[in-house]
């Protein structure tokens, strides 16, 4: 490839998820509707115990971007959906982690008494561990309606590690052994970053929780939820129209299809709307504030879109 080439390749790079409408190459950009609102996702805020090499939000004991919801913001939320008549099935809370915001408890039991699915997603750290009596308490309530997904990067300890930091096994291990001894609805999420096929992680994954006499199905899918990696600074390409057929997937089948996620910003008064999970930071993604606003349609211009979601096949809810 001579220079001018290579210059004019590296220019498209930086052209790259740019104009909301078009691609670098100057075709129409994919967008996905918002079908029905089925999952509805709380970042309850983006501190964290830890800091995970590659963290999908970005979570550390530092990052305070987004600051802690309270209570009455996911009040706030959960009456409009009501009053709306949305066909909300599932309530999930992220972070950072979410048993650090200390109205993690009341959520919790907002949502489910309202008789929605919950699923809470933690590293089964001591920030759980200190909330183990109140969480007996809405599993006696709430039973199998509450899901708690733990992130396990990898079956062993050292690759686990790796990416959590040091001594950070023992105290996931002792969550995890604790919410299946208990019988909650257990779920796990683990990592593609390990060149390794993914009946080999599945196996693996199974040994660990025989070994350590943790209930968990990992043949189902929803019990062991393997997420593909997405690192920024992979070049990516963009997703065009045309791209759902040439693929063979469905825009239908996007988060952003079907979900919505409440972000509340560093010194915001009041809390936003943004499509799901995975763009919490952009500003461009904000659909408003009220999940009413939040109907527009999302173009996919972002990294995350392309590797996570059309090219990952991956989805964070259980829905």
């Amino acid at each position: 490839m001579s220079k001018n080439e290579l210059l004019s390749s590296a220019a498209k790079v930086c052209k790259k998820f740019t104009d909301p409408n078009v691609t670098a190459n100057g075709e129409q950009r994919a967008t996905v509707s918002l079908n029905n609102l089925k999952s509805l996702w709380f970042n309850t805020g983006s501190l964290c115990n830890i800091a995970c090499q590659n963290c999908y939000m970005e979570s550390s004991p530092k990052n305070d971007a987004l600051a802690y919801l309270s209570a009455w913001d996911v009040k706030k939320f959960l009456d409009e959906a009501r009053s709306q008549n949305l066909p909300l099935e599932e309530i999930g809370f992220t972070g950072g982690e979410p048993f650090m915001n200390k109205a993690i408890i009341a959520m919790l039991q907002m949502s489910l008494s309202r008789g929605y699915k919950v699923l809470v997603l933690t590293n089964a750290m001591k920030p759980m561990h200190h909330r183990f009596q109140e969480l007996l308490e809405l599993r006696q309530l709430y039973g199998e309606k509450l899901v708690i997904r733990v992130s396990i990067d990898h079956y062993s300890r050292s690759k686990h590690e790796a990416i959590r930091g040091t001594n950070t096994w023992k105290p996931m291990l002792r969550g995890l052994q604790w919410l299946s001894k208990n019988d909650f609805n257990l779920a796990i999420a683990g990592r593609t970053c390990w060149n390794e096929s993914e009946p080999k992680a599945r196996s693996g994954y199974a040994a660990l929780f025989k070994a350590e006499n943790i209930s968990i199905n990992t043949e189902v899918s929803s019990s062991l939820v393997l997420f593909p990696e997405m690192d920024i600074e992979l070049d990516v390409p963009e997703i065009t129209i045309n791209c759902w057929g040439m693929l063979g997937v469905e825009p239908e089948k996007m988060m952003c299809a079907t979900s919505r996620m409440i972000i509340k910003r560093k010194g915001s008064a009041e809390p936003l709307v943004v499509p799901c999970t995975l763009l919490p930071y952009d500003p461009k993604f904000e659909l408003g504030h009220d999940l009413g606003s939040s109907s527009k349609n999302v173009q996919l211009n972002h990294p995350n879109c392309a590797k996570f979601c059309v090219l990952g096949g991956a989805s964070c809810g259980v829905v």
